[in-house]
């Protein structure tokens, strides 16, 4: 019992960082496609504005994921690293590299040493979710168990590759929903046109990936086709599905209300489904729940200090998220926007 609630907390605190951390990762996306020095200036401003006040707190949630995994489930955490040593190993430098970047680039006076710290940011935030994604891919496909070396086969494989590309496109929408939102509250209509069209273009990206992903895995996963096909985790399909269409439906309205909620939810329902299909192994279909669980002493204590965590974390880090949303913190003037020209209309 206690078991399968701390794989519920793990699920959700996934959830929670590929919503959280996934809109950072988005926002690098954006900055990676935003063009030359001078057209690409104003996005990358609204950027750096944007992520400013909350991408250090969004890595939370992997500390979560990360501490829960490894102390509550040691044998798939043991499986999972070993095998995905090289993808995870990717993604851990991506992550130092994508934050350094971020960090340096802006305190920097040169322009040769702004576009060098740009660039470890903005490639950075492209193969980090793509690396995580294909590790996940492995996992879901079912080529992590107890006798698997670590192999490129493992991770670089056709549900792998899929869950990598629909983890930079779920990230990329996330990004683009969030900065149209920002270019709304601080006045800037043509950015808010510019960062719907992308946001769009990313949602259709992910709705044709989605397709792909669930007639690819009906042979490379089959379990977890099941899974995604029937029962819970078909509901959580069709609430993603929904989700889509919702946010794109609102990107198209004047005001544009409620994206950022209905694309969350959207993230997070993928997601879902995708946890839900797997029931009740951790790996399909050699691991369960209860085989890859620590002992029992250990996940009450576990499940008790993350309650405790929850109750102290999730208020402050939801109280941060409503004053940035609602522009309470640094704000974003209009010099800061207009000074670097109209950017790019297209």
């Amino acid at each position: 019992m206690i078991a399968g609630v701390m794989a519920v907390v793990l699920l959700l605190a996934v959830a929670a960082y590929a919503c959280g951390g996934g809109t950072d990762y988005g926002a690098g996306f954006w900055d990676l496609t935003a063009g030359g020095a001078e057209r690409g200036e104003r996005p990358r401003r609204l950027i750096d504005h944007a992520m400013a006040p909350v991408w250090e707190v969004n890595n939370v949630w992997l500390i979560f994921v990360l501490v829960i995994m490894w102390t509550g489930f040691p044998v798939f955490f043991q499986q999972v690293f070993v095998t995905m040593w090289l993808p995870l190993a990717l993604a851990a430098v991506g992550t130092v590299l994508r934050g350094a970047g971020f960090a340096l680039r802006k305190p920097v006076r040169r322009l040769a040493g702004r576009r060098l710290y740009g660039a470890m940011f903005a490639v950075a935030s492209l193969l980090t979710p793509f690396f995580l994604g294909a590790a996940a891919g492995g996992v879901a496909s079912g080529r992590v168990t107890s006798t698997t070396t670590a192999s490129t086969d493992a991770w670089a494989n056709p549900t792998s590759l899929l869950f990598g590309l629909l983890a930079i496109a779920a990230t990329a929408s996330l990004g683009a929903v969030s900065l149209a939102a920002d270019a709304r509250r601080f006045a800037a209509p043509d950015l808010d046109a510019y960062f719907r069209r992308r946001a769009l273009g990313a949602l259709a990206a992910l709705a044709v990936l989605a397709v792909i992903t669930l007639v690819v895995t009906h042979g490379d996963a089959p379990h977890v086709w099941h899974g995604l096909t029937h029962g819970v985790g078909l509901f959580f399909v069709v609430v993603a599905a929904v989700g889509t269409a919702a946010t794109g439906w609102l990107l198209t309205r004047p005001s544009g209300a409620w994206s950022r909620v209905t694309a969350v939810g959207t993230v997070a329902s993928a997601i879902l489904a995708w946890g839900m299909a797997q029931r009740p192994y951790l790996v399909p279909t050699s691991l369960t729940v209860a085989e890859g669980a620590g002992a029992h002493t250990t996940l009450r204590w576990l499940g008790l200090v993350t309650l405790v965590a929850v109750v102290i974390i999730v208020p402050a880090v939801a109280l941060l998220y409503w004053l940035d949303t609602h522009g309470e913190l640094e704000g974003l003037t209009d010099a800061d926007l207009r000074s670097a020209g109209t950017g790019d209309e297209g």
